[in-house]
């Protein structure tokens, strides 16, 4: 979906999540970041234009345990992009590669399952943690 048209409110969540610690918030931590900035921008509408956002391919939601997070996306190649989740810390990271690319064509050619590459999710160890289990 082309993005021909962005109101102010949802430029300003588009924003404010781009700037957040590896591009990953809440609903609720964006609407404190908005009110903190003087904008008068309640919970719901901050919900809809993360979801809008989301339909444009602008930032990935990653539905968790915890609850609902949105990532802030730069990538316009879906076979190129995907996330990592860091299953001590945390930590969501949005990457492009495009040698994910071949893992989803094959499995769309030898097993016919076609996977949704703003959905998908990598759970293993950031490099950090990794490095604090093996010292």
């Amino acid at each position: 979906m082309s993005v021909t048209y962005m109101t102010r409110q949802q430029r300003a969540v588009l924003e404010n999540i781009a700037r957040c610690p590896e591009g990953c918030a809440t609903a609720a931590e964006l609407a404190e970041q908005l009110h903190a900035q003087g904008q008068q921008v309640g919970l719901t509408t901050v919900y809809r234009q993360l979801e809008r956002l989301a339909r444009q391919g602008l930032v990935h939601k990653v539905v968790t345990d915890q609850g609902a997070y949105y990532q802030y996306c730069t990538s316009r190649d879906e076979s190129s992009c995907f996330l990592l989740k860091c299953e001590k810390c945390g930590a969501i990271r949005h990457l492009d590669c495009s040698h994910l690319g071949e893992l989803y064509r094959h499995l769309e050619q030898e097993h016919h399952f076609r996977i949704d590459p703003r959905r998908t999710l990598f759970y293993g160890l950031c490099e950090a943690c990794s490095r604090g289990q093996t010292e």
